[in-house]
């Protein structure tokens, strides 16, 4: 990415690097950074993170019911 960020056309990388341009921009889109304040994250990063705040919301959900279950007993 620091070549496309520093200039390179995509079309220039895609013959030098013999990858496609559709797969070229996909990594940018992916890699570039989402800045704040305090830092940057790439989507894909962000991504990630959604997805495991996600899976963590679900390990809770399923906890408090078993939790209800047991209270219970």
């Amino acid at each position: 990415m620091d070549l496309y960020h520093s200039g390179s056309s995509v079309k220039e990388l895609s013959s030098e690097y013999g990858v496609s341009e559709v797969t070229i921009y996909k990594w940018v889109k992916d890699f570039t950074p989402i800045s704040s304040e305090k830092e940057a994250l790439t989507p894909k990063e962000l991504a990630d993170i959604q997805k495991e705040n996600l899976r963590l919301k679900q390990e809770v959900e399923i906890l408090k019911k078993a939790m209800s279950i047991f209270a219970k007993k």
